[in-house]
Parts: C-alpha cells; sequence; structure tokens
C-alpha cells in the first residue's frame, strides 16, 4: 500500500495561467506560497521565517475555476498529489520540477474581499457547489459492471 496526499495552506503568488489543450481540457499552473513562522529555541536561537514555494497544477472544471475566481495574494487550502518531472532547458541541460495535482481546492480568503465566490470548489464540475468542501476520487478503471452498488 501506498499514499501520495499534499494538503497545503497558503497564498497565492500570482495570478493563475491557464492554457487549454486540443482537446479542449483546461490546465491552471500558479505558485503556493506556504510559511513556517520564525521562533526562538529555550537555549535562545533564533530560527528564522521559511518560506516555500510550490508549484500548483489544476485541470479541467477546476482550473476554469481558478481562472475566473483566483488571483494573487489570495489563501488558498489546496489537496492533491505530489508530481515530478524532468525536461531539457534550451540548452539542453536536464532541469527537474517538482508540482502538486491539487484535486481539491477551498478559498479561504474572505467572501468581501473575494467578491462573492463560493468558498469550496472542487475538481469536478458541479451545477450547485455546497458550502461543504467535496473531494474528488482517483479516476479509477471500473472492472465489475454488474454490482448494484
Amino acid at each position: 500500500m501506498s499514499l501520495n496526499k499534499v494538503q497545503l495552506i497558503g497564498n497565492v503568488g500570482k495570478d493563475p495561467e491557464v492554457r487549454y489543450l486540443d482537446n479542449g481540457v483546461a490546465v491552471a499552473t500558479f505558485p503556493l506560497a506556504t510559511t513556517d513562522r520564525a521562533y526562538t529555541l529555550t537555549n535562545g536561537t533564533q530560527v528564522p521565517e521559511r518560506t516555500e514555494w510550490h508549484n500548483i497544477v489544476l485541470w479541467r472544471g477546476l482550473a476554469e475555476t481558478a481562472e475566473k475566481y483566483v488571483h494573487k495574494g489570495d489563501k488558498l487550502y489546496i489537496e492533491g498529489k505530489i508530481r515530478s518531472r524532468s525536461y531539457d532547458d534550451q540548452n539542453g541541460v536536464k532541469r527537474y520540477i517538482v508540482e502538486i495535482f491539487g484535486d481539491n481546492m477551498e478559498m479561504l480568503t474572505p467572501r468581501q474581499q473575494q467578491q462573492g465566490v463560493q468558498q469550496s470548489l472542487t475538481q469536478a464540475p458541479q451545477p450547485n457547489v455546497s458550502q461543504q468542501p467535496v473531494q474528488q476520487s482517483p479516476v479509477q478503471e471500473d472492472t465489475t459492471d454488474d454490482l448494484p452498488f
């Protein structure tokens, strides 16, 4: 058994960049900053604040929602999976990147700052988005079509 699950609460570093693939699927990417506060150890040692930047990738309906409602500075809860990949840059040097593929997002910025945006959004496009957070199950191949449940 294995588990690949990430939960982040942070601030959006810049407006999402959204592109549409040839088949019409939307993909949104943006940086999210999480910060550990500074503190002092019992012996007086100062530990400075530390900010980590995460590359967020959202797909389909969740990407379209991010395009409309997510802006630089917004506070978000993102839940998803860590994915890593490599590519060759313009000079032929192999580069590595770690991304968070989000499958659940909650907007934590107060509504008055969001101009009436729904508080909870999920990957699956839904006609009526509830106020409760909803998670999308990972896509799984259904090999038991004849089960009644």
